[in-house]
């Protein structure tokens, strides 16, 4: 029997996307069992270039499934989100990895290339290999944000031949049409909070970009660069082979793809996500028949805190992984 969907009611005292999306950042509790220990590897790519991959060293059978993550934009193992799928796999035995995008492990990559939201063909090598080095295990993968759309797109750009790389997948949260996630981020409360965290930490490794290799962008530009249209329009788009930003998420969308998909596929969107625009989100017309939709009124964006302990406070983030995790290991 297939789990339910996932009934998210937030804690009465966490009304609202932002105060969900928020307090599950940066307060809410992210294991039950111990923090994940990590094992990292380093993939040399096909290009030159190179990925780092933690695994987690919970055990698991030899040929208990292996879940992937694919994180979301500027994550890492150590979002608040990857730490709670951790916990949930290791509670169910099942094995687990977070292989990082280019440049999100703590380590600039070489290449000029940095990652994207329609980045297929990277998830593609990376679930080859995993798929190889892995024979014995069922493959399962849910991408977070960024990662999610990346890994629907893949879905639906491989069709049929997804069917012999995975069991199943899930997105959460995913801007599964980036052009009105982005012009949605690029707006108001969005624009003054969240855009500004990501300008932070993505201007800054821009730079060591150029520093690595000259004349890649215009470093005037990038500087006065004030959202992420702006952004990507002059490094994301034209580093990717994108014409520029309108281009780039038109093109790396995977909304427009989802009805190609042929593998079990989840995608799970709150419809109070400050990211996503309820409007924007797909319908089972769009989905076709291999992907199930899950849209929750509440938990904000990455966000479905629960209350924990005598009064609510500060609450888990461990309700989204257990109900995705469930979906995916029933696909088997």
């Amino acid at each position: 029997m297939k789990p339910p969907a996932f009934a998210y009611r937030a804690p009465w005292w966490l009304p609202g996307g932002n105060t969900q999306t928020v307090w599950a950042a940066l307060a809410s509790r992210r294991h039950f069992g111990p923090a994940p220990r990590w094992q990292r590897s380093r993939w040399a790519t096909p290009d030159g270039d190179f990925i780092d991959v933690d695994q987690a060293l919970h055990d698991s059978a030899p040929d208990a499934p292996l879940l992937v993550m694919f994180h979301g934009l500027e994550g890492s193992s150590a979002s608040q989100y990857a730490v709670a799928f951790a916990d949930f796999a290791a509670a169910q035995g099942v094995a687990y990895a977070v292989p990082h995008f280019r440049g999100c492990s703590g380590e600039l990559n070489h290449a000029p290339r940095a990652y994207h939201s329609g980045d297929f063909e990277e998830v593609d090598w990376i679930l080859q290999r995993f798929a190889k080095e892995h024979p014995r295990r069922p493959l399962l993968a849910v991408g977070v944000s960024l990662g999610g759309n990346a890994l629907m797109r893949w879905a639906g750009e491989m069709g049929e031949a997804a069917v012999g790389r995975v069991r199943a997948i899930a997105s959460v949260c995913s801007p599964l049409d980036l052009a009105a996630g982005g012009h949605a981020i690029g707006r108001g409360f969005n624009r003054l909070v969240y855009t500004r965290m990501f300008m932070r930490s993505m201007v800054p490794k821009a730079l060591k970009k150029l520093e690595q290799h000259p004349g890649l962008f215009d470093e005037r530009a990038l500087l006065a660069a004030r959202d992420l249209y702006e952004f990507d329009n002059l490094f994301t788009a034209p580093l990717h082979g994108f014409r520029d930003t309108a281009d780039y998420w038109s093109r790396a969308s995977a909304k427009p793809v989802l009805h190609r998909i042929r593998v079990p596929a989840l995608a799970l969107n709150a419809r109070n996500d400050p990211f996503v625009p309820a409007v924007s989100l797909p319908t089972a017309q769009d989905a076709g028949p291999c992907v199930t939709l899950w849209h929750p009124e509440q938990g904000g964006h990455v966000g479905f805190p629960a209350s924990h302990g005598p009064f609510g406070v500060p609450g888990h983030v461990r309700a989204m992984p257990e109900a995705v995790g469930h979906w995916l290991l029933a696909q088997r």
